[in-house]
């Protein structure tokens, strides 16, 4: 089967790069195959799953978000903000719950060091009080 040049890119990374003999994405009515010897064109990927042939004939698979794919002189670019294949699902997930909770940990240490600062702050104001209410005169 024939091949053509196919490069993925992401906000964060080059995915994949090379030749490659199929590619599927996920556009606005369905899914839009790509082949050698394609007719130029430049279309609007929405989040789906993607599917691409690689030259050795292993289908990968991976899920994208929003983007686009432009067909020029037999070589092809997919521009998305981000890829995964499904072994990295799981890792990303893992990756973004921590941060998640690392935020949350952050928040309640702000949030008890404010309230021990406020407290802090009420006691220096009763004690000020305090002092001015009973001075001897």
């Amino acid at each position: 089967m024939d091949s053509f040049s196919l490069k993925i890119f992401t906000a964060e990374r080059i995915f994949y790069e090379g030749p490659c003999q199929s590619l599927i994405v996920p556009v606005e009515d369905g899914q839009y195959g790509i082949l050698a010897h394609h007719h130029n064109t430049i279309l609007a990927v929405v989040p789906g799953t993607m599917e691409y042939t690689p030259e050795d004939g292993d289908k990968q698979y991976a899920a994208v978000t929003m983007g686009i794919v432009k067909i020029e002189d037999g070589e092809v670019l997919l521009l998305v903000d981000s890829a995964e294949r499904p072994e990295e699902v799981l890792q990303n997930q893992l990756l973004r719950d921590e941060a998640r909770e690392r935020e949350a940990v952050l928040q309640a240490q702000s949030s008890r060091e404010y309230k021990e600062a406020e407290a802090a702050m009420r006691r220096a104001i009763y004690r000020l009080r305090n002092k001015q209410e009973h001075k001897e005169i």
